[in-house]
């Protein structure tokens, strides 16, 4: 795109387009479009059907000269999302080609006081870790995050986590920018909300032996809250790389404990002090197998929509989210 630094090798371009009215987004964005037709460049959208209708309608007929993708199942588990745009980066390099992204994130949060998760600032991890996991590819994203929809404080991360802004000035460096092994490391820092007082399942692990076992009762745990065959396959397989990680790389014994709130499945795996995992693992794909859970974490990143992780002094915990409707929806890659 047109104003933006050449993405070369580790070079890459992360920039953040914060919209606070549709005519930021014509004054921001489209004019910076209309440069990249003009100089023959390739765009790939992927956003809302309002940004798309804003874009469309300020460019006509050009508008088709750009490339627009389909967000209806992207963002459907946070980690696949992350690792398909990944794998469509690295496919377009191996090809020869550069291409610049402009993505909205489909991940508003649930305005329930009570809910398990949220996702935006989970999001944000996979914004931090991107960074690496992108940087040789020879494209640049540019993310596109609502300050009406988000508030305050989510959106001043949001402008830490990428080392550039679209302004009105165009594309800028960030000054404040925090880089992607500090990002994620104050996060596994920080403490996971309470386990429930009264769970589903709780489970003591000390030999991988009673690996099968688990998989049969998280099977059946899955299966009466009314997920489908594949949908428990993801469940269990998830789990049990995680389960798996705790036993081979943590301390004895592996504690697993599962519950569920509303029609999403949660599960918690605590091992009690061996090594800890490194923050980035499992954000880089699957070869990365001599890191520590690196790829069972990976796996698991896959399979649940989002997961969180502790590392403190005296244990390591890894939190898995599926809810019904993410874990059904089987994204495309």
């Amino acid at each position: 795109m047109t104003g933006h630094p050449s993405p070369v090798g580790r070079d890459f371009v992360h920039s953040a387009l914060i919209v606070d009215s549709d005519d930021t987004l014509r004054s921001r964005l489209v004019p910076a479009l209309r440069r990249s037709i003009e100089a023959h460049e390739r765009v790939h959208l992927l956003v809302g059907a309002h940004v798309e209708r804003v874009v469309r309608d300020a460019l006509g007929a050009l508008a088709d000269r750009l490339e627009w993708g389909e967000r209806a199942t992207f963002y459907a588990r946070l980690g696949f999302a992350y690792e398909r745009l990944r794998r469509y980066l690295a496919a377009q390099h191996a090809a020869g080609s550069s291409v610049h992204v402009i993505t909205e994130p489909d991940v508003s949060a649930d305005p329930a006081p009570d809910a398990p998760v949220d996702r935006a600032t989970a999001h944000l991890s996979y914004e931090s870790a991107c960074d690496d996991a992108y940087a040789d590819y020879g494209c640049a994203v540019t993310c596109l995050w609502d300050s009406r929809r988000h508030p305050t404080v989510l959106i001043e991360r949001v402008r830490d986590l990428h080392n550039h802004e679209l302004t009105g000035k165009g594309c800028e460096p960030n000054s404040g920018y925090v880089a992607s092994t500090d990002y994620l490391r104050a996060r596994s820092e920080i403490p996971l909300e309470a386990v429930p007082p009264v769970v589903d399942l709780d489970v003591g692990l000390v030999d991988l032996d009673q690996l099968t076992q688990l998989r049969s009762a998280l099977r059946s745990w899955a299966g009466a809250r009314s997920f489908d065959a594949d949908a428990t396959g993801d469940v269990v397989v998830a789990v049990t790389e995680v389960a798996t990680n705790g036993l081979v790389h943590g301390a004895l014994p592996v504690r697993l404990r599962s519950w569920h709130h509303g029609d999403m499945l949660i599960v918690q795996v605590d091992d009690s002090g061996g090594r800890r995992i490194p923050p980035a693992a499992g954000f880089h794909q699957a070869g990365s197998a001599d890191r520590v859970g690196g790829r069972g974490l990976w796996l698991a990143r896959q399979l649940a929509d989002v997961v969180t992780m502790h590392c403190g002094e005296s244990s390591t915990s890894v939190r898995l989210h599926f809810p019904y409707a993410g874990t059904h929806g089987l994204p495309m890659g």
